[in-house]
C-alpha cells in the first residue's frame, strides 16, 4: 500500500529537497519545471522502456546541459515529473518518503546535468 500523503505534503518535500541543491547545480535549475502528477502515462513508461510491473517514479523530459550548443535555436524547457503515487508505493514510512522523493528529484536532476542510469546508480540515485 505504501505511505500516503496529501499533495500539499508531497509538494513540500519536494520543495525541501530542491532546497537541498548545492550551488552552482541549484542556479541551472531556474528553468527546469518540476510537475507532481499521480501516475505515469502508458506512453511515458514505455517511452523509458520501464518493465510492466515495475513503477516509474520520475522522468526527465530536455535536452541534458551537456548536449547543449549556444547554436541551438529553439529547445523546449526542460521537465521533470514526479510520480506521487509511485513514489508513496515504495515508501513504507514518512522517513521512507522523504528520502524517496529526495532520491528521485536528485535522479531526475543527474540527468539534466548530462548524468546516464549508470553514473547515478554509482551515487546511489539509482
Amino acid at each position: 500500500m505504501g505511505y500516503r500523503v496529501s499533495k500539499e505534503r508531497f509538494g513540500e518535500l519536494v520543495e525541501q529537497a530542491l532546497s537541498e541543491v548545492p550551488e552552482p547545480f541549484a542556479t541551472h535549475l531556474e528553468e527546469v519545471s518540476i510537475e507532481i502528477r499521480d501516475l505515469p502515462t502508458g506512453r511515458e513508461a514505455r517511452q523509458v522502456g520501464a518493465e510492466k510491473d515495475s513503477l516509474l517514479l520520475g522522468l526527465y523530459h530536455g535536452r541534458p546541459r551537456t548536449h547543449r550548443s549556444v547554436m541551438d535555436d529553439l529547445v523546449f524547457p526542460d521537465l521533470i515529473y514526479l510520480f506521487q503515487r509511485n513514489i508513496e508505493r515504495v515508501s513504507d514510512s514518512e522517513t521512507d518518503l522523504i528520502e524517496q522523493v529526495r532520491t528521485t528529484v536528485l535522479h531526475e536532476i543527474g540527468h539534466h546535468f548530462g548524468m546516464s542510469e549508470e553514473d547515478l546508480d554509482e551515487l546511489g540515485y539509482g
